[in-house]
């Protein structure tokens, strides 16, 4: 029992770095184009990041059954935590350099190197294929839910940002640049919005999903079989065949609240690296990132795709500032942050990995 509570506390505690990590994903251009304060912008975004975080649980069920094939690795609470620890190291450590990484990948690095060490190095852990070719969207695995999407998103976030802001130029090139930004201006408060509200229903439900995987592995084992009635919102039995895990609405608003005070932590050192040192922002730009950004993101959490907010956002803004010149990107803090996503998934599944090998040897894990 006392492991459990420890992993949903860890899980609560990721949630948190999360979101004051990645508060700058969705506050950082209306911060920069000064629509809003930097105070107004993240009680903006710990409001919808908490409504978003109450919004369907697709990209929960992927976290907690469609990375690692339950039946090969005894997910224990020891090998969770270390699956946990490894993001948050990861975390902590691009926060502080200003990197904006992605969480949900360095989540899913932990997860996947993990259940190889808990697995005894069988790749077999991780599933690779999707079972129907017509139906690529369902398919379970790190290939078709994390890599293709890790490459296709930001890709897509570019181009739409690119599209977006080019056409824009096009139909207001002949208007005059002040009523230009004050009507985006108002309409990137309403982009902004959109955005910060997709982030919570794509990230928020990461953690749901951990929290969940943990509570179905301690069921399944017998451990909440003597709890007292008034714990009995523990238990987690497996789905039924051919039914998804469902997501308990305690776990749904714990991780939303958790996220949402994250969130009005702030996150100004990713701020400044994405709002200001990337290239420079006015309103127009700023809505045309977001709004790209929010769709690319929306679209993911419908197939329950776990996508990356920093990387989408990011992505978009490089487009937008593409559409106006190709120079106006600064190239150089653009190739920082791509190594940052590069060693991501490798570096907290790495820490994940050693954790639990350091665990076994000591005999703290099976």
């Amino acid at each position: 029992m006392t492991l459990i509570v420890t992993v949903i506390l860890v899980a609560l505690v990721f949630e948190y770095i999360n979101g004051f990590h990645d508060t700058a994903n969705s506050i950082a251009t209306v911060v920069s184009t000064k629509v809003l304060t930097p105070r107004q912008a993240v009680i903006l975004a710990a409001c919808m990041n908490l409504l978003g975080a109450l919004w369907g649980t697709a990209v929960a069920r992927t976290i907690s059954s469609g990375l690692v094939d339950a039946r090969l690795v005894a997910m224990t609470s020891n090998i969770i935590i270390c699956a946990l620890l490894g993001p948050i190291v990861w975390n902590l450590a691009t926060w502080w350099f200003g990197l904006p990484s992605s969480s949900s990948h360095a989540l899913i690095g932990g997860l996947c190197g993990a259940a190889l060490a808990g697995s005894d190095n069988n790749w077999n852990v991780i599933i690779w294929s999707h079972p129907n070719p017509e139906h690529w969207y369902q398919g379970k695995g790190l290939l078709w839910k994390v890599i293709v999407p890790m490459v296709t998103s930001p890709m897509a976030g570019l181009v739409l940002g690119f599209i977006l802001m080019a056409l824009l130029y096009l139909a207001l090139h002949n208007l005059h640049p002040s009523p230009v930004n004050r009507f985006f201006g108002k309409a990137q408060v309403f982009s902004a919005s959109a955005m910060g509200l997709m982030h919570g229903t794509n990230d928020a439900q990461k953690t749901m999903g951990i929290i969940a995987l943990a509570l179905l592995g301690a069921t399944t084992a017998g451990h909440f079989d003597h709890l007292p009635g008034w714990l009995s919102f523990l238990r987690t039995p497996a789905p039924l065949p051919g039914k998804e895990l469902e997501i308990a609405v305690w776990i749904k608003v714990v991780c939303a609240l958790t996220m949402a005070t994250g969130t009005a932590a702030g996150g100004w050192r990713i701020i400044r690296t994405l709002g200001h040192k990337m290239v420079k922002l006015h309103p127009i730009n700023g809505f045309a990132a977001e709004t790209s950004s929010a769709t690319v993101i929306f679209l993911a959490t419908h197939f329950g795709i776990p996508v990356s907010t920093t990387h989408n956002i990011s992505a978009a803004i490089m487009g937008v500032g593409s559409a106006r010149r190709f120079n106006a990107i600064k190239w150089t803090v653009v190739e920082r942050m791509v190594w940052a996503w590069i060693l991501t998934i490798p570096v907290s599944g790495l820490i994940a990995y050693w954790l639990v090998r350091m665990l076994r040897l000591l005999g703290w894990a099976p």
